[in-house]
């Protein structure tokens, strides 16, 4: 009978080679360089409300609702995320004419300067991650990671 063995430093055979388990394990470290970067860099964001600012910068003023959709986060998670980012001045929400009940949100000037800052951050952290690639295998991966995505939709 085979003894336990307890390292923890390896990855057990039948998981190396796996896509699922590789991605699941560059999630987890992606996961963490990000976590870190906005800890340093965010000024208390995460990377939600960077999405967030990202929308609203590229497609223009939306109400909550149809961020939530377009961006995938959750409709409560985006009236709490969208109530830190006024706070501190990089959205603005107005009450929408054409429907009181609903709020049109809009990125500030301040949420632009602040979005660009964080490009850069999202910018250092993906070099990070991509380090062991050479620009040939980068473009590879993304345009495979790509069409993995697409093809869920």
């Amino acid at each position: 009978m085979p003894t336990p063995h307890h390292d923890t430093g390896r990855t057990p055979a039948r998981l190396e080679g796996r896509a699922t388990w590789l991605i699941s394990r560059a999630h987890m470290h992606v996961s963490g360089l990000l976590g870190a970067g906005f800890e340093a860099h965010g000024g208390g964001l995460r990377s939600y409300h960077y999405r967030l600012l990202a929308a609203l910068e590229e497609w223009g003023p939306a109400s909550q609702a149809e961020l939530g959709r377009r961006t995938g986060i959750d409709r409560s998670d985006v009236t709490a995320a969208l109530t830190r980012l006024e706070s501190g001045n990089l959205v603005e929400r107005s009450a929408d004419p054409a429907h009181k009940r609903r709020n049109i949100v809009t990125i500030t000037p301040a949420g632009v300067e602040r979005l660009l800052e964080l490009d850069k951050v999202i910018d250092g952290i993906q070099e990070e991650f991509l380090a062991p690639l050479t620009a040939a295998q980068r473009r590879q991966f993304i345009t495979l990671l790509s069409k993995l995505v697409d093809a869920q939709h």
